[in-house]
């Protein structure tokens, strides 16, 4: 083999494993984006300093789609982006570090975890299919419910029965929504991107990108 070839080889390898490095972050990025559009769905509710958003539809859809160290990257990329400052968070309360800080702060938190712990079950649970999405993602926003109620308690100084009263039980209709929604886009992505890539690949192949 000659110099050039030896070159040649060289660039092929780099090429090959600088694109999947850059891959992955342009989709953490690309995520953490996602879930600060959805925030901005906000409705808020008299009832309660909970807001109505889409943040738990695109923490679990991240879940799913993502291996679950990118989207555990994704969400606290979020995180920081919103602790320092930037509009990322529901526009319905004080914004950076008081809103982690804040009685809803538990729901944000807990982000990164219920995000890392969908994907892990999606990628365990076999075959891929709309069920074993739901589940994954059930298990997900439990977290997030858990955390969120949780800490809201602490927070507020409130019982943990009035804390389930305000964050939990008006928003158990609503996340069983996006709990469907997200498998559906999840196995619907799937689908397609099977279509152009080996079955072995993401969701389906159980690695991941």
């Amino acid at each position: 083999m000659d110099q050039t070839q030896v070159i040649g080889s060289r660039n092929v390898t780099r090429s090959a494993s600088v694109s999947p490095a850059i891959s992955r972050t342009s989709a953490v990025v690309v995520g953490s984006l996602l879930v600060a559009l959805c925030a901005h769905v906000s409705v808020p509710l008299l009832f309660t300093p909970v807001p109505l958003t889409l943040q738990t539809f695109a923490v679990l859809l991240l879940g799913l789609t993502l291996e679950p160290v990118a989207a555990f990257a994704a969400l606290a990329l979020y995180l920081v982006e919103g602790a320092a400052g930037l509009p990322v968070f529901s526009p319905h309360g004080a914004g950076g570090v008081l809103q982690l800080m804040g009685p809803t702060g538990g729901y944000l938190l807990s982000y990164p975890f219920a995000a890392a712990l969908t994907g892990f079950l999606a990628r365990r649970i076999r075959p891929a299919s709309f069920t074993s999405c739901v589940l994954s993602a059930a298990v997900g926003s439990l977290v997030i419910l858990a955390v969120g109620a949780s800490w809201f308690a602490m927070i507020a100084k409130q019982s943990l029965g009035t804390a389930l009263k305000m964050t939990v039980r008006p928003f158990l209709p609503g996340d069983a929504l996006k709990i469907c929604a997200s498998a559906a886009v999840a196995i619907g992505l799937l689908t397609l991107r099977n279509k152009f890539r080996s079955p072995s690949d993401g969701l389906d192949g159980g690695t991941g990108h």
